[in-house]
């Protein structure tokens, strides 16, 4: 079973969803990278038990996924956000070799202030 790092973005988005056993189980396999065996023992069960929580746990994140759609929002509005902060540092090249206004320069900055601001806070 090869780790999707998709599962760890939406077990980001709904892990508090699941029960607490699949989220530990996931959590511990995908955030914690540990294997299999790493996890059965502490835990007292198989490594097939754990696969088989993981399995439920992946279908599950999976499932609200399709449903709510929040981590695919997510990343369009991160891709909006990386392509404002783009056009912000083009535009301001641009004041500074042909425009020259300082009033846009502080505009600009202000702009690429709170642009970050809210990639932060996302």
């Amino acid at each position: 079973m090869g780790k999707d790092l998709f599962i760890a973005r939406l077990f980001d988005f709904y892990g508090d969803l699941l029960t607490d056993n699949q989220a530990n189980m996931v959590d511990l396999y995908y955030n914690e990278d540990l294997s299999l065996a790493e996890i059965a023992e502490p835990a007292g069960i198989s490594r097939q038990g754990v696969r088989d929580a993981i399995v439920r746990g992946e279908h599950q994140l999976k499932e609200f996924e399709e449903k709510l759609g929040l981590a695919k929002r997510f990343t369009a509005i991160e891709k909006q956000i990386e392509k404002i902060q783009s056009d912000i540092k083009v535009l301001q090249k641009y004041e500074i070799d042909y425009v020259k206004s300082y009033k846009l320069r502080v505009m600009l900055s202000e702009l690429e202030k709170e642009v970050a601001k809210i990639m932060d806070e996302v």
